[in-house]
């Protein structure tokens, strides 16, 4: 799990419902803004600094995690950054860093603990896709790729790892104001320009994403699996 706007929001719905917490990052920044807006609500999470951009750190990551709060049950991926430039002005390390952060990561990750979660026989795990896994976004190729691949590879993982209790699915934000994205928003027209292709006539809100995380990784949604559900006011539609 990311500390940044979409991950830390989960993490605290998370936490307010009465799940026991662990949240990564690299960013300590992030984290102590996470463990604050706790501590606010009146529960508690714990944080670890930690860089995943390679196999052996996110193994070691879940790792440590477990000797924690022991085998998980829910995990969370909600780690990622956009590049908006063209194709064209993009270069292969580029294209790497970010197949490396939005994707890798989330197949060492997600592979670490599905295979804990498969041998306990039950948990649930959730990545945060995008809108632009489906939508032709200019500006977005890389991204636009992970997202994708994220999509498939968790409908395979759903797939393989449903008759051992274990549920995976994704949540698809459309456009969400968070902390990273407010400065793009407030410049050249953006937030207008995005606000119009949205049918719900607004940008989206963390905590509506929070929300429909939580739920995928409650018993509620005990029989949903390999779905990915989109947060994003009606985006995929038009």
């Amino acid at each position: 799990m990311g500390a940044g706007g979409l991950g830390g929001a989960s993490a605290l719905s998370l936490a307010v419902q009465g799940a026991q917490v662990v949240v990564a990052d690299k960013d300590g920044a992030a984290l102590e803004s996470v463990a604050r807006a706790a501590k606010d609500e009146g529960v508690e999470v714990v944080t670890l600094e930690a860089d995943v951009s390679t196999a052996e750190a996110s193994r070691a990551l879940v790792a440590q995690a477990t000797s924690i709060v022991g085998t998980p049950r829910l995990f969370l991926h909600a780690v990622g950054r956009n590049d908006r430039r063209p194709v064209l002005d993009l270069d292969d390390d580029d294209w790497q860093s970010i197949l490396t952060l939005n994707l890798s990561t989330a197949w060492w990750l997600g592979q670490e603990v599905g295979r804990r979660m498969v041998a306990a026989r039950g948990g649930r795990i959730v990545f945060v896709s995008s809108v632009s896994a489906l939508l032709a976004h200019a500006d977005h190729a890389p991204y636009a790729a992970t997202k994708g691949g994220i999509n498939q590879m968790m409908r395979v993982m759903a797939r393989e790892w449903a008759p051992h209790g274990v549920a995976v699915n994704a949540v698809g934000p459309g456009y969400v104001e968070t902390d990273l994205t407010r400065t793009y928003l407030e410049r050249d027209g953006h937030r207008e320009a995005l606000e119009s292709l949205v049918p719900a006539g607004r940008l989206g809100k963390p905590a509506e994403v929070a929300d429909a995380v939580t739920f995928l990784l409650s018993e509620r949604a005990e029989f949903i699996t390999g779905q990915c559900l989109y947060i994003d006011g009606g985006r995929t539609l038009v």
